[in-house]
């Protein structure tokens, strides 16, 4: 009985790291600010690059955008994305997630686990999510300072936005 047990206890722990493997980002579009020329690009190019959670980067000069696709099973947070734009010496301006979602519940100013990663919902009406899904970061340091600074005061609503804690990442489903 308890090997049977056992058995259906690792049988669980593999389906749940299934699971979460295709709950994952798999793509983030991010727009930098403070670039001037080819040069800066290159520079947020190579750091991103440099992380081994990275398949590939491809770039849209015209709006400075970077289009980054991880590997299928790497684990990454928006934040370490972050840290290398800003290590290269630039902003984040915005930043557009895709996650797979399989079949979770949301809605306005609610706390959803991924891999992790602490999502909250906002601006969004209930509703079911399944399969990729984009979603964009709203937090300081994802948007423009512009941006941010009218997002304080209409979501001042929501006590965790207001906290700046960087585990909680709050997102607006596109």
């Amino acid at each position: 009985m308890q090997m049977n047990l056992k058995i259906l206890l690792i049988a669980v722990t593999f389906i749940t790291a299934l699971y979460n493997v295709n709950a994952q980002i798999s793509k983030a579009e991010i727009v930098a600010t403070g670039l001037t020329c080819s040069m800066c690009s290159n520079a947020i190019n190579k750091q991103l690059k440099s992380l081994t959670e990275v398949d590939s980067v491809v770039i849209d000069l015209n709006t400075n955008t970077f289009v980054v696709h991880l590997k299928k099973e790497a684990m990454i947070s928006p934040r370490i994305l972050k840290e290398r734009v800003e290590k290269a010496g630039f902003f984040v301006g915005s930043m557009i997630v895709t996650m797979n979602f399989d079949n979770t519940d949301i809605s306005e100013n609610i706390k959803v686990e991924k891999e992790g990663i602490a999502l909250v919902i906002i601006d969004s009406k209930s509703k079911v999510l399944h399969g990729e899904t984009k979603a964009k970061i709203m937090d300081k340091g994802y948007v423009t300072q512009k941006e941010y600074k009218k997002l304080t005061k209409s979501l001042s609503k929501i006590p965790s936005y207001l906290d700046g804690n960087e585990d909680d990442y709050h997102i607006k489903i596109n």
